[in-house]
């Protein structure tokens, strides 16, 4: 077994928590607590000596500074080379920041108090905006009195505990010991200017002394979605402790992931300069972040509005997300704040990610395990969808829009050539493939559930999802198979969704669904066929006389054809009108003859033919047919038919011929058992039909398989009786209501 190499005059295991520095000589590492050399005073050493080389080589070699050892007022040398720029961070940066005039942010801040800042406040104003608290009350945080200081910081936390620094003037990072920190902290003689943004204390106990705000704890996805046996190490980002000396100053960034940020201050100022995302200024920043002066420029004056916000003592801060800042400590302040992702701007989330990925950013500055958390928050949606939609509940259109964002970063993500790398942060317990299908198709479904609820009422706009479906017994009375061309029909809904207010004031909603119930919309048959463009009301027996075009007394001429009665109308009429009156044998022969109206009895009925409608022929009785439905006429589209298992009464076969193997009884009316040669033409005409052996081919047509018809015996001596019977109960039936039936149908229609 291979040993452990050993550094450094201890002879220890390499620390990563330790800052080791090289010899130039000897090529050794030591730490710099053994050799004395402090992390911060390493990059002012040009050749580093360690103690042994020191007695042959001689003592480090410290870098020169221009202008000689002795440190010159910034102001002074700038006014002897006026054409040397203002690094960031230095002296002479701060001053001129100082003294610079920007516009209030007032402009864009909302201005809450902490009880009115909710989920649905946030919702409504989109948080894109940044929000100012003045006073705490009300946001459900828990702090440290404001005496609290940075002792009882490193008190609760550890002296030894190794945290990031920034050295303000060259803008570069730092380890040190937090008990180091606060003794530079407390004294009065300070001669670098060291700030501290990063210290994560989750896991220390002063996280028992700070609870976030409640709104952070409602949105934040780790604190919601992260699951506890999860194998990935949960991220915390939820509680940082800063402290900062007068003029430190932290140069505009994009908190990582495009994480929202909540800061307050408990002793001493923060001003921030804000610049909203806008997508020019994201590019123009990209640019000026990855650019090799970019310590030389102030990006506040590439853009065309940055705004200054001054955070007094008492005060919280929320920035959204993508925004982007910087913040000037004008005096010794102690802060508390958080990052936080969450669902009302995903969108803008991905983007920042995606920027911080082009821009090559260290990992450790950038959102631990960003991509898992998105996967867990995309099962949490697909969920969220599901369940809503199964209560007819809409999710937010921001969660929509969101939802689509995050699902297109997925199929980026799992991409071949992408997936190696990232397919690390997918976690085990995901389905890529599947969620992402899922995830899409209920994004789908709630576009079309919205666009339905915004249409109902509206002629051509409702979009009905469920489709009637064939069953098994509908494939039973057929005599071969059948090729229907034509789509199935829909059946027009009677209850249409439309949203109002939830009523219940019991129910908790949760962060993005819409607060609104799917309210049942009792809508009549004739508000619906209305809507779609099927006329009806009180001009309806007009539309029955049209249908017809047999009014005696009438000329044909008076019934315009500019409002031609709709096909269900039309089907209406002929069929009420057969059933009500009895043909004449002499009229069978014509299928146009007029319809006159004589004494209140209908003489000479004959039934027309149509464009759009159809009419059934009887002759010697009244002949029961089965219910029929309207065919609705749709603008711009073909009339929806009945499948061909419905056969209409022209194509179906000869019902004389089974109506013979059935008992019926004394109240049947069987129709005429006369029939002239044009009956029996016609019924040679449709057993013809029936050979279907030329019919072309078609990839649309629905084939049915059917099942032969089987005769049943017949009952001996049932069916003369039952003939005769009905025969003379029709002929005095018929005699006497055929008039008033007549006369109390039409002054139905008039009503």
């Amino acid at each position: 077994m291979a040993s452990v190499p050993v550094y450094c005059l201890c002879r220890l295991p390499y620390d990563v928590t330790r800052f080791m520095i090289e010899c130039d000589i000897c090529q050794d590492w030591f730490h710099g607590s053994c050799v004395g050399v402090e992390e911060d005073k390493a990059a002012e050493i040009d050749l580093y000596h360690c103690p042994n080389c020191q007695v042959t080589h001689g003592p480090s070699v410290m870098r020169k500074r221009r202008g000689g050892n002795k440190q010159t007022d910034g102001a002074a040398a700038r006014a002897r080379d006026p054409s040397r720029p203002v690094k960031t961070g230095s002296s002479q940066f701060v001053r001129e920041l100082r003294s610079r005039t920007f516009p209030g942010a007032d402009e864009v801040l909302l201005k809450p108090s902490g009880a009115q800042l909710t989920v649905e406040f946030l919702e409504e104003h989109s948080f894109s905006v940044p929000v100012m608290v003045l006073r705490r009350d009300g946001l459900g945080m828990t702090l440290p009195p404001a005496s609290f200081s940075v002792s009882d910081v490193e008190h609760y936390i550890g002296s030894d505990k190794q945290i990031d620094v920034i050295d303000v003037s060259r803008q570069c990072d730092l380890k040190m010991r937090l008990g180091d920190f606060v003794e530079y902290y407390n004294s009065p003689n300070r001669d670098k200017v060291l700030n501290v943004i990063s210290l994560e204390f989750s896991e220390t106990r002063l996280s028992n002394l700070v609870e976030t705000p409640k709104i952070v704890r409602k949105l934040s996805w780790v604190e919601n979605l992260w699951p506890e046996e999860s194998v990935f190490e949960r991220p915390n980002v939820q509680k940082y402790c800063l402290m900062g000396v007068k003029d430190s100053y932290t140069d505009f960034h994009i908190d990582f992931g495009g994480t929202s940020v909540w800061y307050h201050v408990l002793r001493g100022e923060k001003i921030f300069y804000l610049i909203s995302p806008t997508a020019a200024n994201l590019a123009l920043f990209e640019r000026w972040s990855s650019s090799s002066n970019q310590n030389e420029m102030f990006f506040g004056d590439q853009v065309d509005m940055c705004y200054k916000c001054s955070l007094k003592q008492g005060n919280t801060m929320f920035i959204p997300t993508g925004w982007i800042h910087a913040v000037l400590t004008p005096v010794d302040c102690l802060a508390f704040g958080g990052n936080f992702l969450h669902s009302l701007n995903i969108d803008m989330q991905l983007r920042a990610y995606e920027i911080e990925k082009r821009l090559s950013t260290a990992d450790l500055f950038r959102f631990p395990n960003f991509e898992t958390v998105c996967w867990y928050v995309g099962k949490h949606l697909l969920d969220t969808f599901r369940g809503l939609r199964e209560n007819r509940r809409h999710p937010a259109t921001y969660l929509v829009h969101g939802a689509k964002a995050l699902n297109n970063a997925f199929r980026i993500w799992t991409r071949k050539e992408a997936l190696a790398d990232h397919e690390v942060e997918i976690p085990e317990t995901i389905n890529t493939q599947t969620l992402v299908k899922d995830l899409a198709k209920e994004i789908r479904l709630v576009e079309v559930s919205i666009g339905s609820s915004n249409g109902a009422g509206r002629a051509g706009k409702y979009k009905h999802l469920a489709m009637e479906g064939s069953s098994l017994s509908d494939l039973e009375s057929e005599d071969e198979l059948q090729i229907d061309e034509t789509p199935p029909p829909r059946r027009l809904p009677r209850k249409l969704p439309r949203a109002k207010p939830c009523s219940d004031p019991n129910r908790i909603r949760e962060p993005g669904e819409v607060d609104f119930d799917i309210e049942e919309d009792y809508t009549t048959d004739e508000e619906a066929l209305a809507a779609h463009g099927v006329k009806g009301g009180a001009g309806g027996i007009l539309d029955l006389l049209k249908a017809s075009k047999q009014v005696a007394g009438l000329d044909s001429a008076t019934l315009s054809e500019e409002a031609p009665a709709s096909p269900s109308t039309r089907d209406a009429i002929q069929g009420m009108l057969s059933m009500a009156n009895p043909p004449s044998s002499s009229s069978s022969s014509s299928s146009s003859s007029p319809l006159s109206i004589s004494g209140g009895l209908t003489e000479g009925l004959g039934v027309v033919k149509e464009k759009g409608g159809r009419a059934v022929w009887v002759t010697g009785g009244v002949k029961k047919t089965p219910e029929k439905k309207p065919v609705i006429q749709r603008p711009g589209k073909r009339p929806i038919k009945r499948p061909a298992r419905h056969l209409s009464d022209e194509d179906s076969p000869d019902e004389q011929e089974t109506l013979g193997t059935c008992f019926k009884d004394s109240d049947y009316v069987y129709p005429s058992l006369e029939s002239d040669e044009e009956d029996r033409a016609n019924k040679a005409k449709m057993k013809r039909k029936k050979n279907w052996d030329d019919t072309p081919w078609s990839p649309k047509a629905r084939v049915m398989p059917t099942l032969p018809k089987q005769d049943r015996p017949a009952r001996e001596g049932a069916r003369v009786a039952a003939v005769e019977t009905g025969l003379a109960a029709a002929a005095a039936k018929l005699a006497q209501q055929v008039s008033w039936e007549t006369k109390l149908l039409l002054i139905l229609f008039l009503l």
